[in-house]
């Protein structure tokens, strides 16, 4: 049999958080970096003055408060038109006195019960419409999903915009607070024998005993027709923002743990294994390329073989994924074991629904869109669909 193998970065299929759809990262950016260092602050068992201080700013650069005509920081009275909203369930966290500024009440994480949430905004019609078509068009058996909300989108989607394509339908939340996770879809005749979260693996370089990825590095074992066995490791490494600090030393650490998981799969007998999606990082134009923080995936003496290399894939007019798609913006990855490297028969990217930098007022003069794709906002994703075909 033939079965096609795909990842995609979907970048959310109906709803997105506001701060993650800006035109340009510089404006999302500062938001974000508001809300990872509030998140990180608000955790304390105890807050001291300058906590307090760091939170209330964060809550401002996230307008949750604005400063009135008098410059005092205050609720903002249009919550709704905010970046986020502060959900407090149980206990005081701010108290607004009268001519005052806002202030925190709470003396730490055990006073009060509540979180910063992201506000989220409907994707383009035409958007969510494009990319149901991408997936149509490539027409994957299995299909590894980035940035997916939730398993009952997954199947809205499946449902509403695939004709009801896919059998099976698999997505588990793991760390991003924003709501972008991995997830996959099989058709019906290729079952999810298994599942195994790494969501709770501690980064050995965190005091604070952080989970080291970022959203999750689930193993699925699927069940192929014929009894066949097949090993995937769905991925979505850390992101390049520096909202956080710098990302590459993070991201080093998860691929060397993904390739730890891999390496303990082949120790268990495992064959056929997989590892795709979003690596969040291209290699260098040095010749042999380089692949900074992949090195456990991608340099030489890795096991793994990347199917973009392989006799019978084609990049097409560009050799990246995302956006523009130059060599340094190659960020989704098919990365195989050798025994199923030798059944690799072909593979490509289809860039039919990316229309390129979110800036382009023109559509990319070197790949197709579809007709429907006449601005930024229409396209499917920043990213491509990678796909390889198996003879099995």
């Amino acid at each position: 049999m033939t079965l096609r193998l795909a990842t995609f970065n979907v970048e959310n299929l109906f709803a997105r958080a506001k701060a993650l759809a800006t035109t340009t990262f510089a404006e999302s950016e500062p938001v974000l970096s508001a809300f990872t260092a509030f998140n990180k602050i608000a955790a304390k068992a105890d807050y001291d003055d300058a906590d307090k201080a760091a939170m209330l700013d964060a809550l401002e650069v996230m307008e949750i408060l604005v400063r009135t005509r008098n410059n005092r920081r205050v609720l903002n009275p249009k919550p709704f038109d905010a970046w986020a909203l502060l959900r407090e369930n149980r206990g005081d966290f701010l108290k607004q006195r009268r001519n005052a500024d806002v202030e925190i009440v709470a003396k730490g994480r055990g006073s009060w019960i509540g979180w910063v949430d992201l506000i989220t905004e409907p994707v383009d019609e035409v958007a969510t419409r494009m990319t149901g078509k991408v997936i149509d068009e490539v027409r994957a058996d299995v299909l590894c999903v980035v940035e997916a909300e939730d398993r009952p989108s997954l199947v809205q989607f499946n449902s509403q915009l695939l004709n009801g394509r896919y059998g099976h339908m698999m997505l588990v939340d793991g760390n991003d607070p924003r709501g972008i996770d991995v997830g996959l879809l099989t058709t019906a005749p290729i079952n999810v024998h298994s599942m195994r979260s790494h969501v709770d693996v501690p980064d050995p370089e965190s005091r604070e005993g952080r989970p080291l990825f970022s959203r999750d590095c689930p193993v699925y074992q699927v069940r192929l027709p014929g009894g066949r066995d097949l090993f995937l490791l769905l991925n979505h490494l850390k992101s390049q923002s520096f909202s956080s600090g710098n990302p590459d030393p993070l991201r080093r650490r998860q691929s060397k743990e993904v390739r730890r998981i891999y390496d303990d799969l082949r120790a268990e007998g495992a064959e056929l294994i997989v590892v795709l999606g979003d690596l969040n990082k291209g290699p260098t134009n040095d010749v042999p390329p380089r692949h900074p923080t992949l090195e456990a995936l991608l340099d030489p003496g890795t096991p793994l073989v990347d199917t973009a290399s392989l006799p019978g894939f084609d990049s097409g007019p560009r050799p990246g994924t995302f956006q523009s798609c130059s060599l340094r913006n190659r960020l989704d990855y098919v990365l195989v074991s050798p025994a199923l490297a030798e059944l690799v028969t072909a593979g490509g990217v289809d860039r039919s629904g990316l229309w390129g930098t979110p800036t382009n007022v023109n559509p990319p003069r070197q790949w197709q869109v579809f007709p429907e794709i006449t601005e930024a906002k229409h396209g499917a994703s920043d990213h491509a669909a990678v796909w390889i075909d198996l003879d099995l």
